[in-house]
């Protein structure tokens, strides 16, 4: 019995009116750049392969059985595609889907509204769920399992109990830090899948998808040297194509090659790697003021003027995905790898040990 109201009433009309703002909405593809190049079916989805395959067979087993899709956590770096499979599902279910996030859910109030909110089958995608305080995550608890709000409403000695129904939803949940959230949220979820980092293929493939739709001329040597320098993630690489595409449209001929590409690259900072000034400055503070490390993320992030979260939700995964950088228990360290990269000479040769 989770809930405590902050109104004596908890009808479902007087909640609506004490609270019409509640931040969300549903996918409307044509309204911003990312949304106007979302794909909107799974042969349009690039990436993912074997998450796909059990999403299409999960979701025509719930058709069949005419009931909802279990609810779905998706995890992993930002910009791998964890919005834009929610918008996916939601179409291949013919359900309405409503956006909102974590931090959004600031008060009993909020999560309840949405919930009460929500119609039969419809989807509720919430994003950074591992942010979700610890009243609104108890709310949530029988409203996934058995479709119910627990309520108590009142004062002292007049407190009642309700249990309002909810029509059956699915819940869909996105998170960059999986490890946070608790036991028992993690496990109501039926199907749990860890987004994967993108292939020079597949980023080569969504960088000559999106120019297709932004009508943008360009090579496949010129996609796939995008591809190698946007950091396994179709976020990066749908903004590096349209940067691209204006060096292209400027100083050459309008169409994207191996050569504009790079040129194009060099010149925003971008390296072979992927790597932009944050992630360089980063690796260079711990070589040179660190001895390569071990050093605290709090340290870095003073020493850079940096945000702790941006750098572990930002730099930090690609870089380790990349070899690039280590996670010991004593702090971040440099690999050797990462040395190389950056043409720096391992003086002290310990820093290739543990």
């Amino acid at each position: 019995m989770a809930i405590i109201s902050d109104d004596n009433d908890f009808q479902k009309q007087d909640l609506k009116q004490k609270n019409p703002i509640i931040k969300t909405e549903s996918i409307e593809y044509d309204k911003t750049f990312e949304n106007s190049i979302r794909p909107k079916s799974f042969d349009d989805y690039i990436g993912q392969s074997a998450l796909k395959e059990t999403l299409k067979i999960s979701i025509e087993a719930a058709k069949m059985r005419e009931k909802p899709l279990d609810h779905l956590l998706f995890y992993g770096p930002p910009g791998l595609g964890k919005t834009t499979l929610a918008g996916v599902i939601a179409e291949q279910m013919g359900a309405e889907i409503k956006i909102t996030s974590a931090p959004a859910l600031e008060r009993p109030r909020d999560i309840i509204g949405i919930l009460m909110s929500l119609k039969g089958g419809e989807i509720l995608f919430i994003d950074e769920i591992h942010r979700l305080n610890k009243v609104a995550e108890e709310i949530l608890y029988p409203a996934m399992e058995d479709f119910f709000l627990d309520m108590t409403t009142g004062k002292s000695q007049t407190v009642k109990t309700l249990r309002v129904p909810l029509p059956k939803f699915t819940l869909i949940g996105a998170t960059t830090k999986a490890g946070e959230l608790s036991g028992p949220l993690r496990d109501r979820f039926g199907i749990i899948y860890r987004l994967q980092f993108y292939s020079i293929e597949e980023l080569a493939a969504v960088i000559k998808r999106t120019a297709s739709i932004l009508d943008i001329k360009i090579t496949e040597e010129g996609a796939k040297a995008i591809a190698r320098r946007s950091r396994g993630t179709p976020r990066i690489a749908n903004r590096l194509v349209k940067r691209v595409s204006d060096f292209a449209l400027i100083k050459f001929d309008g169409v994207i090659t191996d050569e504009v590409a790079n040129y194009s690259l060099d010149i925003l900072n971008i390296d072979e790697f992927g790597l932009d000034t944050t992630d360089r400055a980063l690796l260079n503070l711990i070589i040179e003021k660190y001895d390569g490390g071990p050093v605290g993320i709090e340290t870095i992030a003073a020493a850079l003027s940096e945000d702790v979260r941006t750098l572990e939700d930002v730099c930090e995964p690609y870089l380790l995905q990349a070899g690039l950088l280590q996670r010991t228990p004593r702090g971040r360290k440099v690999s050797p790898e990462g040395y190389r990269h950056l043409g720096k000479k391992i003086e002290n040769m310990q820093q290739t040990l543990f």
